[in-house]
């Protein structure tokens, strides 16, 4: 890098980690949650590079005259317009793999969680209901003999996969295109999915495609010993039917890390018993965050030292 250090946008708010190695690399302007391109044409110019946490619309990208890179904060970049910035020339890169093993990790105890209600069982112990009460219910569900169907079988999802298998249960699997390289059954729609499984997981990002796709007939099809794990995205789910198929028994249970409009969760949720939720919590571990963090920076830091991009995203850059 020159001594004329290159300027970096930071929209809103930003993994501290990333924040402090920023400001060491880079002339870093940081911007409030609800103000992020409040700055001067002047300071619009300078900007080259952006650190972002999934937000960067078209809008945005437009304002920026001199803008070169976009490092996303995350795997999902559903809030960075990537295909825009193609069309600019502005490439887009992403945190993958660094956040599988937490992620499918997580995913295995949100499914244990949700079958055995072991965070219901311990509230039953802490609140001193064992003593006064006996021993806690059983629960109507277990893991044993299941059949787990996974929509999207990519990093991540092979992950989950591989966790799964030590469990002996049986996994099948949805994407767009049947994989030659796994061991397990291939389902050729979502629906021919539930319909020959018990427990569905998701881990689809958000597209267009993707909007609500877990939807009441889905639901039915799962089954009423069926679960559901959302892991992916809570666009993908119809919330709707999803607490109708849980208050009427349409299906058994459901766990959930993510949701349609965080960190504001349907009223309908919070008194479904055979519901579990998590505040999105899939990769938020310090070592996992951290090692998001450098992604992002190293991204950066590779771009304008030499043209290097660790992880870009497939849509950029695309001619216009």
């Amino acid at each position: 890098m020159t001594e004329q250090k290159i300027t970096v946008l930071v929209p809103g708010r930003m993994h501290p980690r990333a924040l402090e190695r920023l400001t060491a690399a880079f002339d870093v302007v940081q911007t409030a949650p609800g103000a992020e391109l409040e700055l001067t044409d002047a300071v619009k110019a300078k900007i080259a590079g952006v650190a972002t946490t999934n937000r960067m619309p078209a809008d945005w990208i437009d304002q920026l005259p001199n803008l070169k890179v976009i490092a996303n904060f995350g795997v999902g970049y559903d809030g960075v317009n990537a295909s825009h910035a193609g069309t600019k020339g502005i490439f887009v890169t992403n945190t993958p793999d660094v956040l599988n093993d937490e992620v499918a990790d997580t995913t295995i105890g949100l499914l244990i969680n949700t079958v055995r209600r072991l965070p219901v069982a311990e509230t039953y112990l802490r609140e001193g209901r064992w003593e006064k009460e006996g021993a806690f219910a059983l629960t109507p569900l277990s893991l044993k003999g299941r059949h787990v169907g996974l929509l999207g079988l990519g990093r991540i999802g092979l992950e989950i996969a591989k966790r799964l298998e030590p469990f002996k249960v049986k996994i099948s699997y949805h994407t767009r295109t049947q994989r030659a390289d796994v061991p397990y059954t291939y389902a050729p729609s979502l629906l021919d999915l539930a319909r020959s499984v018990d427990t569905l997981i998701s881990i689809i990002p958000a597209t267009p495609q993707t909007y609500k796709i877990i939807n009441a007939d889905v639901l039915a099809a799962l089954g009423a010993n069926g679960v559901f794990i959302n892991v992916g995205r809570g666009t993908s789910v119809d919330d709707e039917a999803l607490i109708a198929a849980l208050k009427t028994n349409v299906i058994a249970a459901a766990g959930l890390d993510v949701f349609y409009d965080e960190p504001r969760i349907p009223a309908g949720f919070f008194d479904l018993p055979n519901l579990s939720m998590l505040p999105h919590v899939a990769s938020a571990s310090v070592p996992t965050r951290n090692d998001m963090a450098d992604l992002v920076v190293d991204n950066l830091i590779g771009w304008f030292r030499d043209g290097t991009l660790l992880t870009p995203v497939p849509e950029t850059p695309v001619k216009g």
